[in-house]
């Protein structure tokens, strides 16, 4: 194929070759006004010069004809998957494969589109307008879909320039339940309810009398499940009460209808942070020293804590014949501490207290009763424990992790962490620990230490001998924690370099408020954020942890061998097979963790609908076809006509070519326009001179 075309290139600028041809229509009506018989061949000739000057050629093209394209796009996301809907897909594929190949002169191009990495969902816009931008948009003749039509990228369909086609999947009847949530909490106080709202919907051509009432399942970490009726269709708040901190794994599970397209959509987990809405502290001081200040700043630095500081100023064994009346001094609310609110706090303090007759004996029965129901005691020794005042020759000696022995040992030592304590989160990897090489850095030394003997408790810090100094231990379903010096102080004065005195006494009354991350018997999983991979942490005080038995969401069992990867912590790194919700058992140990959406965003909606693309449809003057109504045959048809019909559907040729060769000849030599131009001239001038030898 050729084509010819004329085209300029002159040898003077445009705006000098008009301005040429503006002075000869001016000489032309000179020579008009004074009636030269040769004005007609005069304005020639200026025009032949004027097109020499504009130097015209013919070019010749060469043209080799292109294929028309057409995007083929088949969309075998997981909705695709549902039944009958992957077949569909292989047939219209297949169909429109055959139709295009018959159509002269058009080439396809496939694309195929998976589900959307982190749950993004059917990117099929995104792989359209991927496709369109490598081909050239002359040769596009259409583009042609095959899909559920739930597409979550709409928004980013391109601007086509051909017809854009839908090959609806799926069947008329089809129908569908599921479970959405609608608002759930990221935190919630322990203790106090927190709601999630949600509700259970159907979609599709619903039979008639499907139930009208749902069973819902709920299931909080694991534990056994309740079920309950709840309406369809109707918004819901489900009030629920966070019972221990960290993750609270909430699973919500409708109960499978017959003939509903799928359950993948029936099922929910919310993973909500329990947290407490504050730490009460009960601090009892027995009488001002260098360390008090310590426990005071390290309490009421932690924006958590709410605490209640006591110290004991008169005791009531001074008589310096000061009246009462004269004091600024107020009383201990001892009734209103350790009877009527005793519950309410999370951790009561002992800091160098004596037993010395304020609190009577049947306050410290409440406190230790305190403690077996879920309390906790922190007990921060001095030289007065090991004395008659001492709170071990109280009913808290029932509780207590060790006894007096009576002896105080001064002199200067380094507190050390014990064998037993490496594998502790309480003293476990605290910065500057004391190593077996001495010339390394350590922590300053204490200059005090209380003897202790009889530990029953967790010793996970070693003092004088490798004495006790740090003892740990539960009573009942509190805690204890009993450390056998009052030098902590020492540290935060930097003495010797100080040490991590802040951070191990944080710890130590965290754990006794039974914070999740200092237990020492757990297990979890850390998951790796946009990915089925997780980390599964055992920390145990034991020396090995057997393999951890997982249990997928397909009630697949799998055995997860376990690596010491520091003392006290067993890890393993493993790939989950599918998003959804695993069960993790170790001894005794469960724990409930959610890989992924356990509703993944290609099960939101099932129901085949050309919706999502019904904007980028008209905009290309396309059409949605549904499959189930048979697959349509393709048809050429012109630019701006319709493009789809009853049983068809239709893509526009665009006659694009490919330019091989272009020939450019001068449509005359320059010798021959300026001889043209001259004879004009000549003949003017003849003619002119003729003319006035008969008028004379």
């Amino acid at each position: 194929m050729s084509g010819l075309s004329v085209i300029f290139a002159p040898l003077l600028a445009w705006p000098l070759i008009w301005a040429g041809a503006a002075v000869a229509l001016v000489l032309l009506a000179v020579a008009l006004w004074r009636g030269l018989a040769g004005w007609a061949l005069r304005a020639l000739a200026a025009g032949v010069l004027l097109v020499a000057l504009a130097q015209p050629a013919v070019q010749r093209e060469e043209k080799t004809p292109l294929s028309d394209i057409v995007l083929l796009v088949e969309d075998r996301s997981a909705s695709q998957t549902l039944p009958g809907r992957a077949d569909q897909t292989g047939r219209a594929v297949a169909a429109m494969q055959g139709e295009l190949a018959a159509l002269p002169g058009v080439e396809t191009r496939l694309i195929r589109v998976g589900d959307g990495a982190e749950n993004a969902g059917t990117l099929v816009a995104t792989a359209l307008a991927e496709a369109l931008a490598e081909e050239p948009r002359a040769r596009v003749a259409g583009a042609i879909v095959v899909t559920d039509g739930q597409v979550h990228d709409a928004a980013l369909a391109p601007d086509m320039p051909a017809p854009l086609h839908v090959l609806l999947t799926g069947q008329p009847d089809d129908w569908d339940r599921r479970l959405v949530i609608q608002t759930a909490p990221a935190f919630g106080i322990i203790g106090e309810p927190v709601s999630i709202r949600l509700r259970v919907e159907d979609q599709g051509a619903v039979p008639r009398g499907t139930p009208t009432l749902a069973d819902l399942t709920i299931s909080i970490d694991g534990e056994p499940a309740n079920t309950y009726q709840v309406p369809v269709g109707e918004d819901m708040e489900l009030p629920l009460t966070l019972n221990h901190g960290g993750q609270n794994v909430v699973q919500l599970t409708l109960a499978p209808v017959a003939g509903e397209l799928t359950d993948r959509n029936n099922e929910a987990v919310v993973q909500i942070n329990g947290v407490r809405d504050r730490l009460r502290v009960l601090l009892v001081s027995g009488e001002p020293h260098a360390g008090e200040r310590t426990w005071r700043n390290l309490l009421k630095s932690d924006s958590a804590v709410d605490l209640v500081h006591f110290t004991i100023l008169r005791p009531p064994e001074k008589q310096d014949g000061v009246p009462v009346a004269e004091l600024s001094l107020i009383a201990f609310p001892t009734q209103e501490l350790f009877v009527d609110k005793i519950d309410e706090f999370d951790l009561i303090i002992f800091d160098r207290y004596r037993a010395r007759g304020i609190l009577p004996a049947v306050y410290f029965d409440n406190i230790r009763d305190y403690v077996t129901r879920g309390g906790a005691v922190l007990i921060a020794a001095g030289p007065e424990f090991a004395t008659v005042e001492s709170l071990y020759q109280t009913s808290l000696a029932d509780i207590l992790p060790a006894r007096p022995t009576g002896k105080v040992l001064d002199g200067a030592y380094l507190p050390r962490v014990s064998a037993l304590g490496a594998r502790h989160p309480v003293t476990a990897a605290l910065e500057g620990a004391p190593t077996d090489d001495p010339a390394a850095p350590h922590w300053g030394r204490w200059l005090r230490q209380l003897d202790l003997g009889g530990a029953r408790g967790q010793v996970v810090m070693e003092g004088v001998d490798h004495k006790p100094l740090l003892v740990l231990d539960r009573a009942g379903e509190g805690r204890v924690a009993l450390l056998a010096s009052d030098q902590a102080w020492l540290w935060d004065r930097g003495y010797e370099g100080g040490g991590p005195q802040l951070e191990l006494l944080r710890r130590i009354a965290h754990w006794a408020m039974k914070e999740p991350e200092l237990e020492e018997e757990a297990l979890y999983a850390e998951l790796e954020p946009g990915s089925l991979t997780l980390t599964l942490v055992r920390r145990t005080m034991a020396e090995a942890a057997g393999p951890v038995a997982v249990t997928g969401p397909d009630g697949q069992d799998y055995s997860v061998p376990l690596e010491e990867t520091a003392p006290g912590r067993f890890t393993a790194r493993w790939s989950a097979p599918q998003a959804g919700l695993y069960r993790l058992k170790q001894d005794d140990l469960e724990r409930v963790v959610a890989m992924g959406p356990a509703s993944p965003r290609e099960f939101e909606a099932t129901i085949a609908d050309e919706a999502p693309l019904a904007a980028a449809i008209v905009a290309a003057n396309g059409s949605a076809y549904r499959l189930w109504d048979g697959v349509p045959d393709v048809r050429a048809v012109r630019a701006g006509r319709a493009s789809a019909g009853r049983g068809w559907i239709g893509i526009t040729p665009r006659g694009a070519s490919a330019t091989t060769d272009i020939t450019v000849a001068p449509l005359m030599p320059a010798w021959v326009w300026l001889v043209l131009s001259a004879a004009l001239s000549i003949a003017a001038w003849v003619i002119e001179g003729r003319g006035r030898k008969r008028a004379v």
